[in-house]
């Protein structure tokens, strides 16, 4: 049974999700050539707000937020990255929508120590977001072997692997910044 409070948690964390799926990366560049230019990241900042929302709350906050925000891009609104309802399940996307399940598990590990450091906050990180990967990595696989089509296999892996976990490492590192105010909110419980 869920409590009020739990309920609040559900809900600031299911609107920081859809926010957050929502948002493109920027990256301001207006050294080149004088002009008010962006650079755009192909990633948006839902992992990093994943990751922040389980290094506030439980992992069971967040894992009851993140099944309502499935449910609602299945069945409801296209609130995923590039679309959304059930034919969203036969694209490469959804097996690293799926990752982020583990990806949830192992950042929870951190609220477990209740010691949350730069080094174990970036080794939990990378080995969160290579699961994540490896989940999406996975899914995509068993998408090709289902459809027979292994030419596909490789632009699947550069286009949504290689090309984009880079990126997903670089976000952690702004990160880094709100580790002590998490640590000083959660002694403050």
């Amino acid at each position: 049974m869920l409590n009020f409070y739990k309920f609040i948690e559900i809900l600031v964390s299911l609107q920081s999700l859809l926010i957050t799926s929502m948002l493109p990366v920027y990256i301001p560049l207006p050294f080149i050539y004088k002009s008010g230019n962006n650079f755009e990241l192909p990633i948006t900042w839902q992992i990093p707000g994943i990751i922040l929302l389980t290094l506030i709350f439980h992992k069971k906050v967040v894992f009851r937020a993140f099944s309502i925000y499935m449910i609602l891009g299945l069945f409801i609104l296209p609130v995923f990255h590039q679309g959304g309802s059930l034919g969203y399940l036969l694209t490469p996307n959804f097996g690293y929508l799926l990752g982020l399940y583990p990806l949830i598990k192992i950042i929870d590990n951190l609220n477990n120590r209740n010691k949350i450091n730069v080094g174990n906050f970036l080794k939990n990180g990378f080995i969160a977001i290579v699961a994540m990967h490896l989940t999406g990595i996975f899914y995509n696989f068993i998408q090709i072997i289902f459809y027979s089509q292994f030419n596909l296999f490789l632009y699947n892996l550069g286009k949504y692997s290689l090309g984009k976990i880079g990126y997903h490492f670089l976000m952690l590192f702004p990160l880094l910044l709100l580790i002590k105010p998490i640590e000083r909110l959660k002694r403050s419980k």
